[in-house]
């Protein structure tokens, strides 16, 4: 029997829930595609780390209080006062100026990690046989201060991504994962059941709210043979309850190459999550600010241009950060040139990363004295991170635009066309053409600054609504109808 033939049958021991108690309602009609601009604009997003699944190294008066190795929730949970500890952190860490920080600086989403047991005053049952099993009252206040999380950040025009940062067993072997063993116990069957009725749930609660803009699955799974299989057997669950429109992220655990095929040979709403660092392994030690800037470029020229492709533009960089190794200058370098070489990384990365869906800088803070590689408040008073986020800003195209380009761009294509064996529906182009401008502009005169960023996940649908699924030219004139409506916008 299988791994995922032992999770669909009946699992009933004391060692974990089971999934077969758990129901839940069926998806909620598809919000509208007017109504849905925050989930489909380009992503200009902040990481909310060390809020609800904590580190030590951000954290770190938290921690003061947790038990060895003080690596992780679990650490904090055995440790004095948890919590009260745990309360007192979650209503102190982000407070209503760190929400209008966020908004002031141009960024439109936050990523929110949380765990699996910050679920524990809803979904009791999905800590048994796990670690946390013994500290359900510890994390019983996380749930409701998760839902006014999310509140806030709509009051704010912000747009939340949940993200499942720490799941049963631990997906991977670091302390953000819940648990600070350095194993990697998820794949027991007991801890398969707990993540599933736990994304279910997440996905049944949030897939109507407008303002969360997706639910990413796990986040950095380490890579293995079963992870591929995993995903398209949660996804299925998943769609059982919140429908093929609601945005489903995908960590590629390091394997962009292989996952950004994968995600884009799905019709379904779903987006691969690369994060990118440059200041781990040797070979980026090596490398000062402005080189690595010059390499991220020239790979965007390339690999990871070629990523983006695949994936069909849903691609986003959910964690990248400012910061860079100490040994790329000499131990001697003034603050301001290692702020400068900093300032060039950051500049590359956010004209790199406005090419694909959006990006997440990680993070917003940490309650150390300064770090201006990794929180964005220090690296904004550093002016390492800019003003705001927004590279460009849009107004209406003047009267006349549409049609005069509608009407070049068609005279385009019929001529490149005809002499390459002819185009069997040009009026699909022309159709595709008006709707992309049109819906381009929806952005436009949302607010000025927003852009569509997921085209082609937007394009099906409209394809569906005109009757043009499978007609090609359509899809091609509503990319070039998006792509020239900004042209003039700007």
């Amino acid at each position: 029997m299988g791994l995922f033939d032992k999770l669909s049958s009946k699992f009933k021991s004391n060692e974990g829930p089971d999934p077969e108690a758990f129901s839940f309602p069926p998806p909620s009609p598809p919000i509208p595609l007017e109504h849905s601009l925050i989930r489909y604009r380009k992503q200009r997003g902040i990481n909310l780390g060390s809020w609800f699944t904590t580190e030590n190294w951000l954290a770190t008066k938290l921690y003061e209080g947790a038990v060895n190795p003080k690596g992780s929730d679990y650490d904090l949970a055995r440790g004095a006062n948890p919590k009260e500890a745990m309360e007192r952190h979650w209503d102190t860490w982000i407070t209503e100026p760190d929400w209008q920080w966020i908004k002031d600086r141009g960024f439109n989403t936050v990523r929110l990690p949380i765990g699996y047991y910050h679920l524990s005053s809803v979904l009791p049952d999905i800590l048994k046989g796990t670690e946390y099993e013994p500290f359900a009252d510890i994390y019983s206040g996380a749930w409701p201060r998760i839902l006014k999380a999310v509140e806030t950040a709509a009051s704010h025009g912000l747009g939340v991504l949940v993200d499942l940062h720490a799941a049963p067993g631990a997906q991977n072997d670091d302390g953000h994962s819940g648990l600070s063993n350095g194993k990697v116990n998820f794949w027991k069957v007991n801890n398969l059941a707990s993540t599933s009725i736990a994304l279910r749930f997440l996905a049944s609660t949030f897939n109507s709210n407008p303002h969360v803009v997706g639910l990413e699955l796990l986040n950095e799974p380490k890579n293995n043979d079963q992870l591929q299989a995993w995903y398209e057997r949660t996804l299925w669950e998943v769609r059982q309850v919140a429908g093929p429109e609601f945005p489903i992220y995908l960590s590629d655990s390091w394997d962009a190459q292989w996952y950004a095929p994968f995600v884009g040979k799905r019709d379904d709403f779903v987006v691969l999550d690369h994060h990118l660092y440059r200041c781990f392994d040797a070979s980026d030690r090596a490398l000062t600010g402005p080189q690595h800037a010059d390499k991220l470029r020239n790979e965007f020229a390339g690999t990871f241009a070629q990523w983006c492709g695949q994936a069909r533009g849903n691609l986003v960089v959910g964690e990248w950060s400012a910061g860079l190794d100490d040994s790329c200058l000499p131990p001697n370098t003034p603050a301001g040139e290692r702020d400068a070489h900093k300032r060039a990384w950051v500049a590359a990365q956010l004209e790199v990363y406005d090419r694909c869906a959006g990006y997440y800088f990680w993070t917003l803070k940490t309650d150390r004295d300064w770090d201006a590689g990794w929180s964005a408040y220090n690296a904004g008073q550093a002016e390492i991170l800019p003003s705001t986020v927004v590279r460009r800003a849009f107004s209406p195209p003047p009267q006349g635009a549409l049609d005069a380009a509608a009407e070049q761009a068609f005279n385009a294509h019929v001529g490149y066309w005809s002499q390459h064996g002819g185009s069997p529906n040009p009026q699909a182009f022309a159709d595709g053409f008006r709707r992309g401008w049109d819906d381009a502009l929806l952005f436009v005169k949302a607010d000025g600054v927003s852009e569509l960023g997921f085209v082609s996940q937007w394009a099906r649908r409209r394809e569906v609504e005109a009757g043009a699924r499978g007609i090609w030219e359509f899809e091609h004139g509503f990319n070039q109808g998006v792509a020239a409506c900004y042209a003039a916008s700007a």
